[in-house]
C-alpha cells in the first residue's frame, strides 16, 4: 500500500510538473553568439531572454531600388559604428512598403563578417530593453537594435524605457549598440488636431506637444522614404526578378503595372510581392497573366 501511494504522488507531481513546464517562461540562457548573427529579444517578467535565429531574412542592399540617398547615409553611419567612430540612432519613417525595414535588415548581409548583429524587439517587449543592453555591453560585437513598425499610443510604457535608452539614462551609452527604428509616424505618438489649438484639458499644451516629439528627437539621423512612381517601382520589380534569375521583358513589365494597379501601390513591398507570384507561376501561366 505504501509502495502504491508513492507512486500515485510521483505521478501526481510529474503531472504538475508538466503543467507548470507549459506556461514558466524558459530557463534563461547564453544565446549561440558564435554561430548566430540575428536575434530576438523577448521580455521575461522583469528580465528577457535573447534567442538566436538561425535563418534571417536578409538580401543585398543592391536588391533595394529608389532608396539610394536614405542608403547611402545609412551606410555612412553604419560603418562609422563599425570603424568605432561616433554614429547616430537612427529613424526611418515614410511611406509604407518603401524599404525602410529591408534596408536595415540588408546592412547584416552586409556587414556581418566585419562583427554586425541585428537584434529585433517588439514595441511590448521594450520595457526591458535596459536589462539587454546590459548583456550587450560586455561583447565584442556590434549590435543594431532593430524596432520595426515602431509607433506608440499615450501611456505605452515602452515608450519611456526607449527615451530613456537612447538618451536620457545616467549611465552612459554603450559603445557597441546603436536603435534603428522604422515607422510610419515622424514623431511615432499619436498627434491630434488639439495639440496645434490647445488642449481644453491642458495647462500647459505646449509641453503636452514637447512631451510627444521628445521620443522621435533623441534619433540622431532621421531619414524619410516616400512613394515610389512607376519608374522607381519597376526597377524594385526588376531588381527582384534578377533575385529570381528573370527578366523584366514587356510581358513582366506589362503584368507588373496590372499588379500594381489591382494592389493600389507602387511600392518596394508590391514589386517584391509581384516578383514573387511571378518566379512562382509555370512559363504556361505567366502567358495568361491577368
Amino acid at each position: 500500500m505504501k509502495i502504491q501511494y508513492i507512486r500515485k504522488l510521483v505521478k501526481q507531481a510529474l503531472s504538475v510538473l508538466r503543467r507548470l513546464d507549459a506556461i514558466l517562461p524558459p530557463e534563461l540562457t547564453e544565446p549561440d553568439w558564435a554561430n548566430s548573427i540575428a536575434f530576438r529579444w523577448q521580455k521575461m517578467g522583469n528580465a528577457g531572454v535573447l534567442q538566436g535565429l538561425p535563418r534571417p531574412h536578409t538580401f543585398p542592399l543592391s536588391r533595394l531600388a529608389a532608396v539610394g540617398t536614405q542608403m547611402d547615409k545609412l551606410i555612412r553611419n553604419t560603418e562609422q559604428f563599425l570603424s568605432g567612430r561616433p554614429a547616430n540612432n537612427v529613424l526611418l519613417t515614410g511611406a509604407r512598403g518603401t524599404g525602410k525595414s529591408s534596408l536595415i535588415k540588408a546592412l547584416l548581409h552586409e556587414y556581418a563578417e566585419r562583427g554586425l548583429r541585428l537584434i529585433e524587439v517588439d514595441k511590448h517587449d521594450l520595457a526591458t530593453l535596459p536589462v539587454l543592453l546590459i548583456l550587450l555591453a560586455e561583447r565584442s560585437e556590434k549590435f543594431i537594435v532593430f524596432c520595426d513598425d515602431l509607433s506608440f499610443e499615450d501611456g505605452e510604457d515602452g515608450y519611456k524605457a526607449l527615451k530613456t535608452a537612447l538618451d536620457g539614462s545616467l549611465s552612459r551609452r554603450a559603445d557597441n549598440v546603436l536603435v534603428y527604428a522604422t515607422s510610419n509616424r515622424r514623431h511615432l505618438m499619436p498627434e491630434y488636431m488639439a495639440d496645434n489649438v490647445g488642449n481644453a484639458g491642458e495647462v500647459h499644451p505646449k509641453e503636452a506637444v514637447e512631451e510627444k516629439v521628445s521620443l522621435s528627437d533623441r534619433f540622431g539621423l532621421w531619414l524619410s522614404f516616400y512613394p515610389f512612381d512607376q519608374n522607381d517601382y519597376l526597377a524594385a520589380v526588376e531588381n527582384w526578378l534578377a533575385d529570381f534569375k528573370l527578366p523584366l521583358d514587356e510581358k513582366a513589365r506589362h503584368a507588373a503595372l496590372n499588379w500594381a494597379q489591382m494592389r493600389g501601390s507602387r511600392s518596394g513591398r508590391t514589386a517584391y510581392q509581384f516578383a514573387c507570384d511571378w518566379a512562382g507561376r509555370l512559363p504556361e501561366e505567366r502567358e495568361v497573366f491577368l
